[in-house]
């Protein structure tokens, strides 16, 4: 059961959304929020698997909600839900924390297959978002601070390239002929090492300081 929490100001959508996940099978809403300040009260009582995160929310906003959750919950999967295709959100967003960027016109099926990838340790985002990564990395466009490995082994810099390829866990197992507890535990020294919260923000972080 993967259990989801939501965080969106909209009534009508917010609804939606939490009757979408009750009514599939092996999925169960844990909470819906109106605002990222009550979400956060209630997180360490609800502890759910993904978050489903607007960004232009009433007080704190999406991109710093996910700052503080992640922060509050290492390693916590959030999915932004957002109108928003800018580039610079986009980015904002996943240095923030986020695992994964999707409009909110994403087809229900698609939208349930990304809450179940991002539970497995993928990275979904919708084409054109990914297409602006993408084309900013190939330009460019990400600043990148002074060069340092941040005393990462080997193993973990291979699990750390693997990720930012977009591999969930179980994949990155089996490419380095490990265990999935393994792949885990690399994670959270990986974590440590370079002081991120959430794979998205390692997977950032290593890109802008080229380690890999």
């Amino acid at each position: 059961m993967i259990e989801v929490a939501i965080v969106e100001d909209n009534h009508i959508i917010r609804e939606g959304l939490a009757a979408l996940i009750n009514g599939t099978s092996g999925y169960k809403c844990v909470g819906d929020y109106f605002d990222c300040e009550s979400f956060l009260l209630d997180l360490e009582k609800i502890d759910p698997d993904v978050v489903l995160m607007d960004i232009a929310l009433p007080g704190i906003s999406g991109i710093e909600g996910v700052k503080k959750a992640t922060e509050k919950k290492p390693g916590l999967d959030v999915l932004m839900l957002t109108i928003y295709e800018d580039s610079e959100k986009v980015f904002d967003a996943l240095c923030a924390g986020a695992c994964g960027y999707l409009v909110k016109k994403t087809p229900p099926s698609r939208l349930l297959e990304a809450i179940k990838e991002v539970n497995e340790g993928g990275s979904p985002m919708s084409s054109r978002i990914a297409r602006q990564v993408i084309t900013a990395f190939k330009d460019g466009n990400i600043s990148s601070d002074e060069e340092s490995d941040f005393n990462l082994s080997l193993r973990e810099k291979e699990v750390l390239t693997l990720l930012g390829e977009g591999n969930n866990y179980k994949e990155i197992a089996d490419e380095l002929f490990i265990s999935v507890d393994t792949v885990r535990h690399h994670i959270r020294n990986i974590y440590k090492k370079l002081h991120v919260h959430s794979r998205s923000e390692a997977v950032a972080k290593a890109i802008r300081r080229k380690l890999i």
